[in-house]
């Protein structure tokens, strides 16, 4: 385990804090779109890093994530024969906004804050971020984003960014986040890593490994976990 106590703990938001595949088909189900809801969401999920690449390429100028979530959902919506009128497929992309976070979250975020500084750093823009807390009562203490840095991670002006806006070393910043190449490439800056399990990111038709890494710090079954392990 490290030797320095971390000050702030910046958490990855999408499938570490909510469960974007579970809202995203529930949405997608309530709409009665006629879709296999699981897949839908998967699919429009997977146009998340291709988009993102496009802006730090320079193909495209930069770009908010909700932005890019509505460019991605047409290529979802003509992939699966969905004709939608520009109004509903506008309301349909906000549902980002709104997604549930998992059943530990708020609690585990509770305990956390006691001790800790914390904060998002998520690729999602500040409105969406925004709104999400207050939808979900998320607790933060701040909300970071690519937006802040105009940089989507894994670029390592988003890790380091946060150690800067704390003014702390990178030692002291611990990215909690539910994705190995996430917490591989804050390390590689020098941040703490703590890995949370969450098998269904997406869904649980389509299991996936949470198996520990050794690059890790910490590796926790969920929030309430993590909090147990730091306490």
């Amino acid at each position: 385990m490290p030797v320095v106590s971390p000050k702030v703990l910046a958490f990855d938001v999408f499938g570490t804090v909510v469960d974007w595949h579970g809202s995203i088909a529930d949405e997608v189900d309530r709409l009665g779109l006629n879709v296999h809801a699981a897949e839908f969401a998967r699919s429009w999920r997977a146009g998340y890093k291709p988009a993102m690449a496009r802006v730090m390429s320079g193909e495209l100028g930069w770009t908010r994530i909700d932005d890019l979530h509505r460019m991605t959902l047409n290529d979802s919506l003509e992939e699966f024969g969905i004709t939608l009128d520009q109004a509903k497929a506008d309301e349909l992309n906000l549902v980002w906004h709104r997604l549930r976070a998992w059943p530990d979250a708020a609690q585990g975020l509770g305990r956390l804050r006691q001790q800790y500084t914390i904060c998002t750093l998520s690729n999602g823009n500040l409105s969406l971020l925004a709104d999400m807390a207050k939808a979900a009562g998320l607790p933060w203490d701040l909300i970071l984003s690519a937006e802040v840095f105009k940089a989507y991670k894994p670029h390592p002006d988003t890790y380091l960014g946060v150690a800067g806006v704390f003014d702390v070393k990178p030692e002291q910043v611990m990215l909690v986040a539910a994705h190995h190449d996430d917490l591989l490439a804050a390390s590689q800056c020098g941040l703490q890593t703590a890995y949370i399990e969450r098998p269904a990111e997406f869904g649980r038709d389509a299991l996936k490994d949470v198996s520990e890494q050794e690059f890790t710090d910490y590796h926790a079954t969920d929030f309430l976990h993590l909090a147990d392990q730091l306490s």
